[in-house]
Order: C-alpha cells, then sequence, then structure tokens
C-alpha cells in the first residue's frame, strides 16, 4: 500500500545533511510528510517549521552541546525523528539535520492535511476539518499517529518519510518571524526560526 509513496519523491538522506539548519527549516515549507501506521497512509504538506541551531541556540535543548538520554538523538546524523514529550501531554515531531555530532533539529508545527483524512478525522476525535485539526506541532503528531516511539526512526523508512511534490512558495509568500514559547533564550528569543506559509489556515499562530 505504501509503495506509491517510497519513490523518487522522498527527500534522499543527503538532503538531511546539510549544515543550514535554518535554510532547511524554510525549504521543508511545501515538502510533503507522510506516515503509515497500522497500514493507513496519512499526511499533507508542511506549512510550519522552527528551526534549532544546536550547540549555539539557546533555545535549543543542545545548547552548549548539552548531551542528556533525550538529546543524544539529535546529535546522530541528520534524516531521523527526534519525538520527545512537551509539558507532559503533546508529542512533538522533529526533523534531525546536519552532520553526526551537531546536533540540529527542525520543529514541524504544522501541516495542511490531505491525505488519509477520515484517519486524521478519527485520531483527532473530530467530526470534519478544521483548522486546529493539523495546526500546531501537538496536533500534527496526534493526526499522523506519532509518538515517542518512533523517536530515531529513520526517514527514509516506510513509517515516516517526507516527499518532494514539487510544491513550492516564494519568499513573498513565506513569513520569517520569531519562534514560540521559547522565551526563556533571551535575545535568541527574538531570531526569525519560525517559518509558515502566509495565508494558510493550519497555521498555528499567524502573525497579525
Amino acid at each position: 500500500m505504501a509503495e506509491k509513496y517510497t519513490t523518487a519523491l522522498k527527500l534522499p538522506q543527503s538532503y538531511y545533511l546539510g549544515t543550514d539548519v535554518v535554510a532547511i527549516s524554510k525549504d521543508l515549507l511545501g515538502k510533503y510528510l507522510f506516515t503509515c501506521i497500522d497500514g493507513l497512509i496519512t499526511g499533507g504538506y508542511i506549512v510550519e517549521t522552527e528551526a534549532y541551531n544546536g550547540a549555539v541556540d539557546k533555545a535549543s535543548h543542545a545548547y552548549e552541546n548539552r548531551l542528556t538520554p533525550r538529546t543524544k538523538i539529535m546529535f546522530e546524523e541528520g534524516g531521523i525523528a527526534y519525538i520527545y514529550l512537551c509539558y507532559g501531554i503533546h508529542e512533538m515531531l522533529n526533523v534531525v539535520t546536519s552532520t553526526e555530532g551537531h546536533a540540529q533539529a527542525i520543529l514541524i508545527r504544522a501541516i495542511e492535511p490531505t491525505e488519509g483524512i477520515e484517519s486524521i478525522l478519527l485520531r483527532r476525535g473530530m467530526d470534519k476539518l478544521k483548522p486546529n485539526i493539523t495546526a500546531g506541532p501537538g496536533s500534527v503528531a496526534k493526526a499522523l499517529g506519532i509518538n515517542r516511539k518512533l523517536n530515531g526512526i529513520s526517514l527514509q523508512s516506510d513509517t515516516l518519510w517526507i516527499e518532494d511534490r514539487g510544491l513550492k512558495f516564494g519568499d513573498d509568500q513565506i513569513a520569517a518571524v520569531p519562534r514560540i514559547g521559547v522565551a526563556y533564550a533571551g535575545q535568541d528569543a527574538l531570531l526569525p526560526y519560525r517559518f509558515y506559509v502566509k495565508g494558510n489556515i493550519y497555521v498555528s499562530k499567524p502573525n497579525k
């Protein structure tokens, strides 16, 4: 069943080895994120991301190369998923980038759902599509059946992957603004490391 989605459209491993996490975070807008859980394919295209620049970024879990049982995944070679629990409630999907030893990651904050809508509705306990169904990282993970059991999984797998289907957004269609919920990071909280597609209804917190 997953065969038609796991072809040449899948982003190659080399894509995730780039060292400019900010550029990759922006480039991921329009890429299609998919899961195949229990034989059910669900997904959609990414409309909001946040970049976390490892050791030099006070907002990153790996600031100053902080290595813990949780963050060790971030130090592995790019192209895997870093999934953690936030506030004891929400699972958060991050895409690990860069080479081994450089803990860069990109938080997937929102997608526009396109595939497996019935399964997404069921997981979210909703009877129809509304903007909040996949707005915010916790909603994305729940809608796609992503949890910490997938922590460290390869994005080349047939369970969790990202495709390039040719959807592109120009600079004038993308907002670059500060990240959400990282006030503890001081000046780094002001960095324009959150990217989203302007006007998309699934964006978690569009700037007014």
